[in-house]
C-alpha cells in the first residue's frame, strides 16, 4: 500500500509569503535563491532541496511540520494553560483538535511523504499536538543529497538520527562522517552540515528534529 501523500508544500509556503507580507523577490533575497525558483516552489513546478526548505521556513517563520498540515490551527479552541511543549500541554492541544493528532499508531500505508529535490523523501511517523518535533523516516536515494547546490546547511533545532540502512555521508562543521547501519548522530542544527549519499543502494533512517521555527 502506497504512503499517503501530502497536500504540496508550495501552497503552504505561498500562504505564508503572503500572510507574513513579503514579496516573493524578497523571500528569494532572503533565501538566497532566484525568484523563479521560488515561483516554482509555490506553484508545484519544482520540490525545494531539504536546505532550500529549512531556509524558506526559517526566512516565514513557519516550522517545516506545519508543511504537512492542510490547514493552520485558524479556529481551533484555545488550548488549556500549560506550558508549551509539555504533557499537559500536548494533551490539551489533542483535546482541542483531535483531528490533527497523527497516531498514535501510524501503519506503513498511512505516511503523508514530502518528495523533495535532491533525492530525499521524508515520510512523517507521527505528531502529538503541542509539542516541537520533526518524526520522520528519511531516505537519501543513491546520488542525494541534502543541498542541491553542495552548501551546508544550518536551522534552528536539535538533530537526532539513526541509520537503519544504506550509508550515509555527513558533513558537520569540518568534518565528515560515514554513517552506516546501526549509527546514530546527534548535534545541534544551526551547526553548518549536509547529508549525502555517494552509495548505490538508498540510505534510510528515523530522523528527530526538535526545537525548530514555530
Amino acid at each position: 500500500m502506497p504512503p499517503a501523500v501530502v497536500p504540496p508544500v508550495g501552497a503552504r509556503i505561498r500562504q505564508a509569503r503572503l500572510e507574513r507580507g513579503t514579496s516573493l523577490r524578497a523571500l528569494a533575497r532572503e533565501v538566497g535563491v532566484s525568484a523563479s525558483l521560488v515561483s516554482q516552489i509555490e506553484t508545484g513546478k519544482s520540490q525545494p532541496s531539504v536546505s532550500t526548505l529549512y531556509a524558506i521556513t526559517t526566512a516565514l517563520g513557519i516550522s517545516v511540520e506545519s508543511l504537512f498540515d492542510a490547514r493552520e490551527d485558524a479556529g481551533a479552541t484555545p488550548l488549556a494553560a500549560a506550558a508549551p511543549g509539555t504533557v499537559p500541554h500536548a494533551l490539551a492541544a489533542f483535546a482541542a483538535d483531535p483531528g490533527r493528532r497523527i497516531g498514535p499508531l501510524v501503519g506503513v500505508g498511512e505516511r503523508e511523504t514530502l518528495e523533495l529535490d535532491s533525492g530525499v523523501v521524508w515520510e512523517r511517523l507521527g505528531r502529538v499536538p503541542g509539542t516541537d518535533v520533526d518524526f520522520l523516516l528519511v531516505t537519501y536515494r543513491p546520488g542525494g543529497s541534502s543541498s542541491g547546490s553542495g552548501g551546508l546547511m544550518r536551522h534552528s533545532g536539535t538533530e537526532y538520527g539513526y541509520l537503519t540502512s544504506g550509508e550515509l555521508i555527513l558533513t558537520l562543521g569540518f568534518d565528515e562522517y560515514t554513517l552506516r547501519p546501526g549509527d546514530a548522530v546527534s548535534f545541534e542544527s544551526t551547526t553548518p552540515h549536509r547529508y549525502r549519499n555517494d552509495g548505490e543502494v538508498p540510505a534510510v533512517g528515523v530522523w528527530f528534529v526538535s526545537g525548530g521555527v514555530q
